[in-house]
């Protein structure tokens, strides 16, 4: 690869990677910010009407039901037409979203506008992890895609420091017109610096156009080796290659996502119960997310060297270990530290649970395949904020929630232990390989 190429690759990845990346932070604030709101709207009756505990988990689950909406058609559609206008569309979608929420007047139309909200969510998250897959170097793909789901701790974090700031002066409906921000600016930036996929463009035959694409971005095109089929999108997850592993991997993301709505959703709520003030639970949130941020991108150059499978299981024991000892009665200070390490066992594995999927599938089915776990494991997401808004309403006390939440990390471990390495196998040109390392999983 000459340096013209190289330097334009490297231009095109950073666009690529930051533009997929603040796509998902608000994909984050909008997880976060539900939570930062919701003692608002259980106290104030005023606002949306009676809500209960059991319908604040509902609430919560709503915009999760539209992720796995939109997840799902993203991959229905994303590997026929491509990575660009799915994300395109859905940066308008989501953001148009948010604004009707921040309007809405009663408990049903807000749950409307959480459901429409999520739609572009999901097909957001659905398709980023197959883009970056297809522009990043073999031996940074684990690292950059963790840059990118990082976008939704990062996205939970600014959520719980605006809520901390600014909901005295704008209000629940403030925070969420914060998050109709990305219309503005977030999509006339990626209309004009995202290209198109090389890599897809050659999947469904349009050789000369990828080859234009690859030159004009320094990308050079890769060759899969493998078992091939005709099949494209979600009919060749269903191959017997791909049909075990896509099970596995399904699993993982519904347990990860489980733990990531779940704890985002209800841990203001349950510390609130348990005697910290509004400041210490939002607190909690923001130690909960920015673990997630520093360990994810930490576990991630590990996972290059290693193999992400190895690093998944891991991360998921340590979510076990410290949601197990998030009810004791421990100081402060000790507390906040499980909580880190908390948020980098559950949100910190999704992002890493997200780059292993990503680059699993071969080019024809990764939209569909990075959807598919994007999209079912969103039904564990709406199991989460319920299992807690149960146990609440009941009178059980949250905090055993967090003992349910741990032994969901721990089979999930075991579950990451099962998965095969892929059938086929990504070979690049010369560039790639001189770089280093076969891409490991």
């Amino acid at each position: 690869m000459s340096d013209s190429d190289a330097t334009k690759r490297r231009r095109t990845v950073f666009w690529v990677v930051a533009l997929s990346a603040i796509s998902l932070v608000f994909d984050g604030y909008d997880l976060v910010v539900y939570g930062t709101v919701l003692p608002i709207l259980l106290d104030d009756p005023g606002h949306l009407g009676a809500i209960s505990p059991q319908q604040g988990g509902a609430l919560g689950s709503y915009a999760l039901v539209g992720v796995l909406v939109g997840a799902l058609a993203a991959g229905t559609f994303g590997d026929l037409v491509g990575r660009r206008r799915i994300m395109l569309l859905n940066l308008a979608w989501f953001s148009l979203g948010m604004a009707f929420t921040a309007m809405t007047t009663s408990v049903m139309l807000f749950g409307i506008g959480r459901f429409f909200t999520g739609i572009g969510v999901g097909a957001l998250v659905g398709t980023v992890g197959a883009i970056v897959a297809e522009f990043a170097p073999a031996h940074q793909r684990n690292r950059l895609n963790a840059i990118v789901y990082s976008g939704i701790p990062a996205g939970g974090v600014l959520a719980s420091l605006l809520a901390l700031a600014l909901t005295d002066v704008i209000g629940w409906r403030g925070l969420f017109w914060i998050g109709a921000v990305p219309i503005v600016t977030v999509l006339p930036l990626a209309f004009l610096k995202l290209p198109e996929s090389a890599q897809w463009l050659a999947s469904r035959g349009r050789h000369e156009q990828a080859r234009v694409v690859a030159e004009r971005n320094g990308i050079e095109l890769v060759r899969e080796t493998g078992p091939t089929t005709e099949r494209v999108g979600f009919p060749a997850l269903a191959t017997r290659a791909l049909a075990w592993p896509t099970l596995l991997l399904g699993t993982m993301s519904f347990a990860g996502l489980l733990l990531t709505y779940g704890l985002n959703t209800w841990l203001p709520e349950i510390m609130g119960a348990n005697g910290y003030g509004e400041s210490y639970s939002l607190a909690f949130l923001l130690v909960l997310n920015g673990g997630a941020i520093v360990g994810g991108l930490l576990a991630s150059a590990w996972a290059d060297r290693t193999g992400a499978k190895r690093v998944v299981s891991t991360t998921f024991v340590l979510a076990a270990i410290t949601l197990a000892l998030l009810p004791l009665d421990l100081p402060l200070l000790v507390l906040m530290a499980a909580v880190a390490v908390a948020g980098t066992g559950t949100i910190g594995t999704q992002v890493l649970i997200y780059g292993l999927v990503s680059n699993y599938y071969p080019t024809r089915a990764r939209g569909a395949g990075v959807a598919w776990c994007a999209g079912f494991g969103r039904l564990g997401g709406i199991g989460g904020p319920v299992i807690g808004g149960l146990l609440v309403g009941a009178g059980l006390g949250g905090m055993a929630a967090f003992y349910i939440f741990a032994g969901i990390a721990l089979l999930a471990a075991l579950v990451t232990l099962l998965v095969p390495r892929p059938a086929h196998e990504a070979v690049e040109t010369t560039a790639t390989v001189q770089a280093g390392r076969p891409e490991p999983v």
